[in-house]
């Protein structure tokens, strides 16, 4: 079965030029110009993934997206119509994947979304049994599952995202041990999509502030200027 797309944009020519770059990849679409249709099939009919406009009248992006994230961990792409680094770091904050800026290459969308979703199927045959499937990772009070896609801190929940997850377990592999900017993104991205500094920092900044909501001494995650990020070998 193909993999459903979800595309929610007032623009009409958007959703019509984007629908048929997907269609032709293999993809089946799902357009929708109004937000508050769309939030009501997804969350009856579940797409695969997501791509969400943030200006929109009524209901922009985000507010679409804090209402889906309330029921559901389902992949977003936000679509942005300015380089505005506040709703960019705002939608990664509130949960989304990826950013992509207005005007933007239909190319580059169908690599993030092949990107995002290659991840998802590696987790769900993770989570099926599949041969091959990692052991859990610990590193003192962090437990990292892949098979299942949990994260727990000191016993307690810490609710991920695929890029999330795979951006902690990166660095958490090797405490210590400095790891560039370019090295996380083909950790969460793969080697082949390209995404700059600020949407890797926004995802760290968000990592953190997760582990802060559930314990406020976490301080796990040291930035390095000029370098990049790295574990703490010794929990502080």
């Amino acid at each position: 079965m193909p993999q459903t797309i979800a595309l929610v944009d007032d623009d009409r020519n958007i959703l019509t030029s984007v629908a048929m770059a997907l269609e032709a990849e293999g993809f089946a679409v799902r357009s929708y110009a109004d937000p508050t249709e769309a939030l009501r099939d997804i969350t009856a009919r579940p797409p695969d993934l997501a791509v969400l406009d943030i200006k929109m009248p009524r209901m922009d992006g985000m507010e679409l997206l804090g209402k889906l994230r309330r029921q559901s961990q389902l992949p977003v792409i936000f679509l942005t119509s300015k380089d505005d680094e506040l709703d960019e770091a705002l939608g990664l904050r509130m949960g989304a994947d990826d950013y992509i800026t207005k005007p933007f290459s239909q190319r580059l969308l169908v690599e993030r979304i092949r990107a995002i979703l290659r991840r998802q199927d590696i987790l769900r045959d993770r989570a099926a049994g599949a041969a091959g499937g990692e052991p859990p990772l610990s590193r003192g009070e962090l437990v990292l599952d892949p098979a299942r896609h949990v994260c727990t801190w000191k016993g307690r929940d810490v609710a991920l995202t695929v890029t999330e997850f795979l951006l902690i377990k990166a660095l958490a592999q090797r405490p210590g041990m400095v790891k560039t900017r370019d090295q996380l993104m083909d950790a969460a991205y793969g080697e082949h999509v390209y995404v700059d500094d600020r949407t890797i920092d926004s995802h760290i900044k968000r990592l953190r502030r997760k582990f802060k909501e559930v314990d406020e001494q976490f301080q796990q995650i040291e930035t390095l200027y000029g370098l990049g990020y790295r574990y703490r070998d010794k929990e502080k």
